[in-house]
């Protein structure tokens, strides 16, 4: 299934090519040059070459089957002022609170974002890439890094909320975070606190485990991997992990849940067990998505500024186009405390 593409207005435009691009980095590897000298040979506006490594890289783009872009190459000058953002879905609130602050941070610069969703399948993040890049977009801002998927290669790029150690990347302290959440249970007296994780190829998640061990390993108290469940972002992984955490004799009295979805979800179990919150289970969430503080047991949950990983996504991008070296810019998360955690009860 191809990718949606939505502009802001959120009018859809699928495409249905499903034809692997052969770019110039491809041409070049294949050819052992760089990719100037792939440009410059392949380049009609220049005089036309003979030399060996030019008529290399002319038969090699020919196996290949790489075709010029003739507009290719102005519009990576100009510009067309369009970024592309690729997300796993929209239906995700985290997901779109960060697609429409990108969306007004590209306007203060004079720019249009357009966004494309893939479902979280690599298959279909390939295609969006493909898809945007042949929209001629400036760059790419990618929130769906995972080790082992490929990412856009010729067109500047930058990731968001995720980061894959290699590029440019804007995120959360995410260790931070979850150190915070889980300080702030231990300070209400719980020692047996759950935590209900994400998909192991999200840098979130992986990062959020680690702040939970961290800050239970700075109490004393040692990792109890029996407290732990949950592979995923959604309300339903939650309510699945909360059952197998709280349909229990030795359940815990706390729980911290990597994102709000998944704390949402536990909710939902706790009061099909006839558990109450916070009296019986303090839960922590992660994000502040805008239903969680009007939930009847408003959640406690630690705040991600979006607005500011969306800048720096934007600015990043722009040293990307520049040629600069990849660096990553860390924003500072936030707990925020409400009414769904309470001491703990012996």
């Amino acid at each position: 299934m191809p990718p949606a593409v939505n502009s802001e207005s959120g009018k859809s435009s699928p495409t249905s090519s499903l034809t692997p691009v052969v770019t110039i980095l491809d041409v070049a590897r294949a050819a052992g040059v760089s990719k100037s000298t792939v440009s410059r040979v392949l380049d009609e506006r220049l005089p036309h070459s003979n030399s060996p490594t030019a008529e290399r890289v002319r038969r090699v783009a020919a196996e290949l089957g790489y075709v010029r872009d003739p507009l290719a190459s102005g519009l990576r000058r100009a510009g067309t002022n369009t970024v592309g953002v690729i997300v796993p879905r929209l239906t995700d609130t985290v997901m779109a609170m960060l697609y429409e602050e990108i969306a007004a941070a590209a306007g203060a610069r004079g720019m249009f974002a357009i966004v494309a969703t893939t479902e979280d399948k690599p298959d279909t993040e390939r295609l969006a890439v493909q898809t945007l890049v042949r929209r001629r977009v400036d760059g790419l801002i990618l929130t769906t890094a995972r080790l082992g998927t490929p990412t856009a290669r010729d067109v500047p790029h930058a990731l968001a909320l995720r980061t894959d150690g290699i590029g440019p990347a804007a995120v959360g302290d995410d260790r931070l975070g979850a150190h915070l959440a889980v300080r702030h249970l231990l300070d209400l007296g719980h020692r047996r606190i759950g935590l209900v994780g994400g998909p192991g190829y999200a840098s979130s998640a992986r990062e959020r485990r680690a702040g939970y061990r961290e800050a239970l390993d700075q109490a004393g108290i040692g990792f109890d991997d029996r407290l732990v469940a949950g592979d995923a972002f959604s309300i339903e992984s939650g309510e699945v992990a909360g059952r197998d955490l709280l349909d229990r004799a030795d359940r815990p009295t706390a729980i911290f849940a990597v994102n709000d979805n998944t704390a949402i979800g536990v909710m939902a179990a706790a009061h099909a067990l006839g558990l109450r919150v916070p009296e019986d289970l303090s839960i922590v969430g992660y994000n502040d998505i805008p239903i969680v503080s009007r939930l009847p047991v408003p959640l406690t949950t630690v705040r991600v500024p979006f607005g500011q990983i969306a800048a720096g996504a934007l600015e990043l991008l722009s040293e990307a186009s520049r040629g600069e070296q990849p660096r990553t810019l860390v924003a500072t998360p936030t707990l925020i405390p409400r009414r769904s955690t309470g001491p703990a009860h012996t």
